[in-house]
């Protein structure tokens, strides 16, 4: 079932934590005595589950004796094979249970998160799109009541975005929105299509888990820093000072702007911690690649160009291609009612890693 040396190794783990839970001088220091307390807690729960799962194992080794050294009484052999079965089928669920427990929880779940929106192949069409589903989100976020910040946006003239950048604060912001990450395809009748011809276009959506100086250091000596007067629709001038900052960083070449606040120090601020993120984030797509190199996986996979959601106007169709989910709500999931999906995306990446 399990190996009994990982269930040997978590019961020495419980046996050391729990000297330190009652140890005076470990309760002093509250944010170790916290993570501790909770690790406790989840290693006592592993534990009870195996201890029931063995519980249940010797009533059937008892039951099973029992039937086979009884002679003829049907009775006395129909209970203990009633006893079996019930024991057999709590094992099931208590072995899914415990599975779920074992497998490693991701750090980056509890974070807040960093999206970053923009249009691909279609023009305008994309842009629209763009903030569609800009405001997808915004209603999402609104829902589960994060705060939504909106870091940088590039506004066409006609109500679309070429790139939208927000950032999201909450519960559980980045283990949420994880899945959203890829290329999201869109097929409706554009506004400008005399035809009535349906186009299909596409946006890319990355998820960034944002986090701070102690997650990246930054060398100061790696950023090429720009200041320069921000821009509106047709290149009108929103101010009329030097806010707007555009930093390199010059050992991987990526480049971040932010032109939304007026003031220079407040965009500088912005930049960075995307800057940071999206740092993070490559080190994270490079190590769940080096994962996939060796177990290819569907929902958790760190390829950002897949495409994995497809948006039908015509049918009012939205349909998930990772885990082929199809749903006819369109317009309610374009008002932020996205559960039934994300729900349906973090079950299948369990069950995956559960089977890993």
């Amino acid at each position: 079932m399990f190996p009994e040396g990982k269930i040997a190794t978590l019961k020495q783990e419980y046996i050391n934590l729990k000297k330190d839970i009652y140890d005076p001088a470990k309760i002093s220091d509250q944010r170790y005595y916290s993570k501790i307390s909770r690790r406790f807690n989840e290693l006592q729960t592993i534990l009870d589950l195996y201890d029931m799962i063995k519980s249940n194992e010797a009533i059937i080794a008892e039951n099973q004796e029992l039937i086979r050294t009884t002679d003829d009484d049907d009775e006395l052999i129909l209970l203990a094979e009633e006893e079996i079965a019930e024991a057999k089928q709590d094992i099931e669920k208590k072995i899914l249970k415990l599975r779920e427990l074992l497998i490693p929880k991701d750090p980056n779940d509890v974070k807040d998160a960093i999206i970053e929106i923009r249009a691909g192949t279609g023009g305008e069409e994309a842009a629209l799109f763009v903030a569609d589903l800009y405001r997808m989100y915004t209603y999402f976020a609104d829902k589960k009541k994060w705060k939504l910040t909106v870091m940088s946006s590039n506004p066409t003239g006609v109500g679309g975005l070429k790139e939208v950048i927000f950032s999201l604060s909450g519960e559980n912001v980045y283990g949420t929105m994880r899945f959203e990450s890829g290329v999201h395809r869109v097929q409706r009748v554009p506004e400008t299509e005399s035809q009535g011809r349906v186009h299909t276009s596409a946006i890319s959506v990355a998820v960034l888990p944002e986090v701070d100086d102690i997650d990246v250091k930054i060398d100061p000596a790696d950023l090429k820093i720009d200041v320069y007067r921000s821009s509106g629709h047709g290149g009108q001038s929103v101010n009329t000072t030097d806010s707007a900052v555009r930093i390199t960083h010059e050992p991987t070449g990526l480049v971040v702007t932010c032109q939304d606040e007026k003031s220079q120090l407040k965009n500088k601020n912005k930049a960075l911690k995307v800057l940071r993120s999206r740092l993070y984030d490559a080190e994270l797509a490079k190590h769940e690649a080096e994962i996939s190199a060796k177990r290819k996986s569907q929902v958790g996979s760190g390829d950002r160009s897949a495409k994995i959601r497809t948006y039908n106007f015509p049918q009012s169709r939205v349909t998930d291609h990772r885990i082929n989910l199809t749903s006819f709500r369109l317009n309610n999931i374009l008002l932020g009612e996205l559960d039934e999906f994300i729900n349906a995306l973090k079950l299948a990446y369990r069950n995956e890693k559960v089977e890993n």
